[in-house]
């Protein structure tokens, strides 16, 4: 019987430092362990629509968001299938004719501002955790990635921090924080680095849980329920 993945989905606002802590776990794991995700990635694709439109989108939306094709991929993901993952251009506002090919590991971490408002993609993560970061200093991440990864100017960046970002964020994103089964205090020093801590030995309960489960050892059912109790009290 193969292992499944372990499946994490890391929430939190724009410029929250998920892709920190993602950096922080692989650190934490095995080299190699983890497989990422990016729900970025999956941005609709609008050739129907000009330039000058497609920069009006607001991409703080759930409907911003290829749904269908995020699930399929994280579902096949977890079923330790490879996908084709598409790779969209920010400058342009649409997706590539390539793709990048994303085999799983023994950890699948899925990341983005949105990835705890549908019900069906929570249900496929076994760990959800939210980034948790003060406004002031997420907006000035959002500033100065925009500018320099992205060729925007900052009064584009300000203009839309204010029409969809913030709202947004109000709407949708702060109100999934209570889908987390862990808070993370990005930037706080101490209790960052215990959260992560604990969170490393969460994911090895996980796999070492399915292979227990997988090929239990004879008279070994209390072993097996102290490791359940452990899961549950995190």
């Amino acid at each position: 019987m193969t292992r499944p993945p372990v499946i994490i989905g890391i929430a939190g606002g724009t410029g929250a430092g998920k892709s920190t802590i993602a950096r922080r776990l692989e650190e934490e794991l095995d080299p190699g362990s983890l497989t990422v995700v990016e729900q970025d990635a999956y941005y609709r694709d609008r050739p129907d629509l000009s330039f000058e439109q497609r920069a009006q989108v607001n991409y703080d939306h759930p409907d911003s968001i290829d749904g269908e094709l995020l699930y399929a991929h994280l579902s096949a993901l977890k079923a330790g299938e490879p996908v084709a993952v598409p790779v969209y251009d920010f400058v342009s506002h649409r997706r590539s004719e390539t793709t990048m090919m994303l085999t799983p590991g023994p950890v699948v971490i899925i990341e983005g501002i949105l990835i705890f408002v549908e019900q069906r993609l929570r249900e496929l993560m076994d760990i959800k955790l939210y980034v948790d970061t003060d406004a002031d200093i997420r907006v000035f991440r959002r500033i100065r990635r925009d500018m320099n990864e992205r060729g925007r100017s900052f009064e584009s960046v300000r203009q839309q921090y204010y029409a969809t970002v913030r709202p947004m964020h109000l709407e949708f994103v702060e109100p999934s924080k209570r889908y987390a089964d862990l808070i993370i205090p990005e930037g706080n020093g101490g209790n960052l680095d215990i959260a992560l801590d604990i969170l490393a030995e969460r994911i090895k309960n996980e796999v070492q849980r399915f292979d227990m489960v997988a090929s239990p050892p004879p008279n070994r059912g209390s072993g097996l329920l102290r490791e359940t109790n452990r899961r549950n009290d995190f």
